[in-house]
Order: C-alpha cells, then structure tokens, then sequence
C-alpha cells in the first residue's frame, strides 16, 4: 500500500438548502471514485480527523467551512518510469518540465508517483506548491512556488492571463489540409463521464488560437496558443475541428479503461512558458527541452 506524506484537506461547503449530509455522504459525493467503505474503513480506524487533529466518527456532525484531513492511500500504486527535469530554481521559483504519464499532484491511483511528491523529496522542500497544472497524461512545463511569502505573486499572473502559454500538439491530418490558422472560441463544461468535459450553446468561456507549422503525410504539428485554461480545453478544441490528438483516449471518443501504454503518449506538449517575474520584474521564458513523435 502507498500512503502519501502530506496531510489533504477538504473544507465542508456551505449547503444552500435541504438537510446537512452526514460527514460520510459528503465525503463519497466529493470523492465518487473512492468507494464508500473504503472511507468507512479510514472513519473507523481514526484516519479523517477534524481541524483540531481529532478523529472524526460517523456522529460526527457537519459543519460548514470546518476542515478534515486525512492522508491519501491506494494498495497498489503504479510506477512512472519516467523522469522529470528541473529546468531553473531560485528562492522564489522552480521550473520543472513533466514527463508523459505522470500527474502533477496526486489524484485517483497516484500518490507518492506525481511531480510534487517527486519535486519536494528531491528539493527536500515541503512548501513546493505547483503554479499551473496541466494534465497527466500531457508532457511539459509546469511553475512551482518555493517560497509561500511570494506564492500569491505568482498564482496570480495566471489568474489575471499574464502568462504566454504555447503547446505543441501532433494531430490527424483532415485530407488535403495543407495549413491554417484557427480561432476558436466556444463553451466548455463538464460532461459525461465526470472526467470529461463537452462544448455546449451558450456564452464562449475558452479561447484558443492555433495554426498548423506542418504537415507530413497523414499528420499535422500544431502550435497552440490558449488563452483560457479549461480542463481538457486543446483537446476538445482540435477535436472540435477535426483534427484528434494522437493518442487521445478521451477526445473525441471515450476508449475503454486500460492499463497505459507508454509506447503511445498523448501528442501534447506544454512547450514554452513567457511572462515579466513578479518578484524580479525580470523577462521570463522557459522552454520545453521535450519533443514529440514527429
């Protein structure tokens, strides 16, 4: 069994209306991946405490904007067998570059095989707290915070869009594409399952700008430039238009569940990151030492 290090906490939220859920039901609807006796198991061995580090029991009652903690744990773990890169580091900022594959913290069967557990063991730095995420199965750059006096500095140039993001992405040629450049502005939200998300009618909440720098036979290398940060939001949008990602299980088909192949990663790159240090006031641009199968 794989038990993380470090502490998670989850907040109980305000409920608009209705009776107040059992500390148990809340759990199991924040967490529908994690069955619920498996939370039945950690109740019952003292494993959910509240803020004041008691544990908490099934009379326990909710109480909104009270914190639990609890330490994340799954028996079987599977293992990265890729590394990341440290690319710059001073006492403010980390710069890593993320291999295919591996998440950036833990979430669902990863707990100590993410880039933060990995980071903070090798720094031996327990403040790291990742900037950006993108996802797992997405190889590239990602910003940590090293120093938690200037973390909201940084949090907050992708928060007010002051960060040039570009990807790169490997994709299916449509027949007869030769090139193009591409806009597209539409809405995202969550679909079905719970880990994907649709484009809907109704007001654009994403934004991305594309074109394509080449093309080879059936392939096409597309370079990316988002100016929202959407959950999944490349993907859906070049599939949106016809050209899927190699190797995309999720868009725009779901694949059945299976082990990874890591012959086969997604063709996405977190490519280069630009932005003005908010610290050092100091031109910042990091770029991917990373390529794809082109």
């Amino acid at each position: 069994m794989a038990i993380s290090p470090y502490k998670s906490t989850v907040t109980l939220p305000e409920i608009d209306s209705g009776e107040r859920p059992s500390i148990l039901e809340f759990l199991c609807r924040r967490f529908p991946r994690i069955p619920r006796v498996v939370w039945e198991e950690r109740m019952e061995s003292g494993k959910v405490l509240d803020g004041g580090g008691w544990p908490v029991d099934f009379s326990t009652p909710y109480e909104p904007g009270a914190h639990l903690t609890y330490f994340r744990e799954v028996k079987e773990e599977p293992v990265i067998p890729f590394k990341e890169k440290i690319l710059y580091q001073d006492s403010h900022l980390l710069v890593a570059c993320k291999p295919h594959f591996l998440p950036v913290i833990p979430a669902g069967s990863y707990v100590n095989e993410c880039l933060l557990h990995r980071l903070k063991k090798r720094t031996s730095n327990p403040e790291l707290v990742p900037i950006n995420r993108i996802d797992r199965e997405t190889a590239g750059l990602v910003l940590f915070s090293v120093n938690p006096e200037t973390r909201g500095a940084y949090q907050s140039l992708f928060m007010a869009g002051r960060v040039e993001k570009t990807y790169l992405a490997v994709t299916r040629r449509l027949p007869g594409c030769t090139g193009g450049h591409w806009v597209v502005e539409n809405r995202i939200q969550k679909g079905e399952p719970w880990f994907r998300n649709r484009i809907v009618p109704g007001r654009a909440n994403s934004l991305t700008r594309m074109e394509i720098l080449e093309v080879r036979e059936d392939k096409a290398l597309f370079k990316l430039m988002p100016g929202t940060g959407k959950k999944h939001q490349l993907r859906i949008h070049l599939s949106h238009l016809g050209f899927p990602i190699l190797n995309d299980r999720f868009y725009p088909g779901l694949q059945p569940e299976c082990p990874d192949d890591f012959s086969k990663p997604l063709q996405l790159l977190a490519g280069e990151l630009v932005f003005t240090d908010p610290v050092s006031r100091e031109h910042r641009r990091f770029v991917s030492p990373r390529s794809l199968d082109w």
